[in-house]
């Protein structure tokens, strides 16, 4: 019995460059500073920018999004209701390898269907870096 696989393309540095360099051009048009992370489907680090006006946590806020929304397989700004009392996730341990951040700006990253990523804004408003992100992710889609 043979079984038939589709290979799908992992997430490169060449994409991680134009989401960070469209996370970025978003984000300057709305004049904000932000720091960006993207992580492969491992969750290992391809890209990551910080402008020196940043806020430093910023760093830290982008590769939690991004981190959060890839353990998870969905948008951080969908998952904030789930982590108050009552919700999906209220109880979920964050003693992972990285705590997880419920905060609006981390994207999954998907090509035919399957995740192979993610991308994490962190240093303007909630839904300003979920804007920025999700106009990234529409770049390679």
């Amino acid at each position: 019995m043979s079984t038939t696989t589709t290979a799908v393309a992992p997430l490169t540095i060449q994409d991680a460059e134009a989401l960070v360099a469209e996370a970025r051009r978003a984000a300057a048009a709305a004049g904000v500073t932000v720091s960006i992370t993207v992580l492969d489907a491992g969750g290992h680090l391809l890209a990551f920018r910080r402008d020196d006006q940043a806020v430093l946590i910023s760093g830290e806020t982008s590769t939690r999004k991004a981190y959060t929304a890839l353990q998870l397989n969905a948008p951080t700004a969908d998952l904030v209701d789930a982590v108050q009392p009552g919700g999906l996730f209220h109880t979920l341990p964050t003693a992972l390898d990285r705590p997880l951040l419920f905060i609006a700006g981390g994207i999954p990253v998907h090509r035919d269907g399957r995740l192979i990523g993610a991308i994490g804004v962190g240093g303007g408003a909630p839904t300003q870096d979920h804007g920025f992100a999700q106009a990234a992710v529409e770049t390679l889609a």
